[in-house]
C-alpha cells in the first residue's frame, strides 16, 4: 500500500523514497544486496575507500558489483578522509572511475567519536561544488554551518542525530529543528538513528530524508529491519504532509456531550 507521498527532489533528481541506506557493516555483500532490494531506498552510500576503482571487478573484494544503480542511486562517500584535500581526491577518483558525480562528503579525523570536521568540510564542499559535484555534506547539527554550506552550493545538508553507529536517536533535535526551519535545500538526518521510531521522529519534524546504516546492517534480520525503517519513513512523512494535530493541556472528548441531552 502506497501513501502517495510527495517525491523528494534533490540535486535535480526525483526520488520516490525518502530512506537512504549505508552499505557498511553487513555480514556479506550478498546480504547487503538483498536488504537494499527489500527496502527500495532512494540511494545507497558506498565508501570510496572500500570500493575497487581499478575496474578489475573482483567478486570477493568489490562492493560495487553487488550494488544495483538501476534501482537506486549509488552515492559515493568520502568516509575515512582526514582532511579536505583527501576528501576531494577521493571524490575525483570516484568520478573518474565512472561513479555518479555525487558525493556524500565525510571528513572525521577523530577515530573515537567520528565527529565531522566543520572547517575541512566547508573547504572541501566549496571545491567540489565548484567542480560540478552534487555535494551532500555530513555535519554536526550546526545551523550556522548548514547555511554556509548551502551558500557554497551544496545540494543538501546532513546533520547528525547522534554519533555514527551509536543508535541513540535525535540527541541534537533542537539544532536540527533550526536547520530545517532555515533550510533552502533538503535536510537529511544522518547518524545515530537506531530505531524506526527515531526515523519517524525526524520525518515528523520536517526532515526531508533519513540515512540509516548500523541499525539495519547489524540487525539479526537486516531485511526485515530495513523494511521496518522504510515503513516508518513513509508513514511519518505522510503524517507530516497531512499535518500533525496540536497538543492540548486539557482533555477533549472524542464524543462531545454538548446539546446531546437536550434532543
Amino acid at each position: 500500500m502506497s501513501l502517495s507521498n510527495q517525491p523528494l527532489v534533490l540535486g535535480g533528481r526525483t526520488f520516490a523514497s525518502r530512506l537512504f541506506v549505508g552499505t557498511g557493516k553487513f555480514s556479506s555483500p550478498a546480504l547487503m544486496k538483498e536488504t537494499l532490494a527489500a527496502c527500495r531506498p532512494a540511494l545507497a552510500t558506498v565508501a570510496l575507500k572500500r570500493a575497487d576503482l581499478s575496474g578489475a571487478h573482483d567478486p570477493f573484494a568489490d562492493i560495487l558489483d553487488f550494488l544495483e544503480p538501476d534501482k537506486y542511486l549509488v552515492l559515493p562517500n568520502t568516509a575515512g578522509a582526514m582532511n579536505a584535500d583527501e576528501a576531494v581526491r577521493l571524490a575525483r577518483l570516484g568520478a573518474a572511475a565512472g561513479l555518479p558525480k555525487w558525493v556524500k562528503l565525510e571528513i572525521h579525523p577523530d577515530p573515537n567519536y567520528l565527529l565531522p570536521d566543520p572547517i575541512e568540510t566547508l573547504r572541501a564542499a566549496e571545491i567540489l561544488a565548484r567542480e560540478g559535484f552534487v555535494v551532500l555534506p555530513y555535519i554536526n547539527a550546526d545551523p550556522v554551518l548548514a547555511l554556509r554550506l548551502q551558500d557554497v552550493g551544496c545540494a543538501a545538508v546532513m546533520p547528525l542525530g547522534a554519533p555514527i553507529g551509536s543508535n541513540r536517536g535525535l540527541e541534537t533535535r533542537a539544532q536540527i529543528a533550526i536547520i530545517i526551519e532555515q533550510a533552502r535545500v533538503p535536510v537529511v538526518v544522518d547518524a545515530g538513528i537506531g530505531r524506526p521510531s527515531h526515523a519517524a521522529e525526524a520525518m515528523e519534524m520536517g526532515a526531508d530524508a533519513v540515512l540509516v546504516n548500523t541499525a539495519i546492517a547489524v540487525s539479526p534480520d537486516p531485511v526485515r529491519a530495513a523494511k521496518a525503517f522504510a515503513f516508518a519513513v513513509e508513514a511519518s512523512r505522510a503524517a507530516y504532509e497531512i499535518g500533525l494535530p496540536n497538543e492540548n493541556n486539557r482533555a477533549s472528548a472524542t464524543s462531545p456531550l454538548t446539546a446531546f441531552l437536550d434532543t
